[in-house]
């Protein structure tokens, strides 16, 4: 049972009591890069976040068994890819299938194009690639958490207005919830648009 305020007293709200998971939802989907252009691996990750703006750093966790795993952790590098609509159903496969039996690029019609700070490739794609050299491996249990920092960001032109702003979310990103898809939809504010002053 759970409590709720209301009006100086508490009432009590039924709710359904889980063991401990992960229900942190949505959350992105990406589409992880990794190795050489010429050996290069896709993974796709739920378990991204970022975790510091100065430096700017990101996180990324994954099980030890996955073939991405290695890869990372012997050359420190990694991009991330961030998923549209266009790319959900690619997306999804490299989830499921593993680089070690075939070339995730060749099957998805992919391309691999080489970091400009980093050697591993980005996907040519996506709308946005973060660049990553990793600077810690942290061992939490089924996956272990790669600290990195971001070193480059691409993004693809065809967002940018004559004024030179970003419209990212004009790409049509996605999200991953409880185990589905869905693409972002209505905007309901702006940050910090609950204390704006009205004009």
């Amino acid at each position: 049972m759970e409590h709720e305020k209301e009006q100086g007293e508490y009432k009590m709200v039924e709710k359904e009591q889980w063991r401990p998971g992960n229900m942190l939802y949505p959350i992105p989907a990406v589409m992880v890069s990794c190795g050489s252009v010429e050996k290069a691996n896709i993974i796709t990750i739920a378990w991204a976040g970022t975790v510091c703006s100065s430096p700017a750093m990101v996180s990324i966790s994954i099980r030890k068994e996955r073939y991405s795993y290695d890869i990372i952790k012997n050359s420190k590098e990694f991009a991330i890819n961030l998923v549209t609509k266009d790319l959900v159903k690619k997306a999804d496969f490299c989830g499921v299938r593993s680089g070690r039996d075939i070339n995730k690029f060749k099957e998805m019609d992919l391309t691999p194009v080489k970091g400009i700070h980093i050697n591993a490739p980005v996907i040519e794609e996506s709308p946005v690639n973060i660049e990553c050299k990793v600077q810690q491996i942290i061992p939490l249990g089924t996956h272990d958490m790669f600290l990195a920092e971001v070193v480059g960001v691409t993004v693809d032109k065809r967002y940018m207005d004559e004024n030179g702003r970003f419209h990212l979310n004009k790409s049509g990103l996605i999200v991953y919830s409880h185990g589905e898809y869905y693409a972002l939809g209505e905007l309901l504010g702006k940050f910090g648009y609950s204390v704006k002053k009205k004009k």
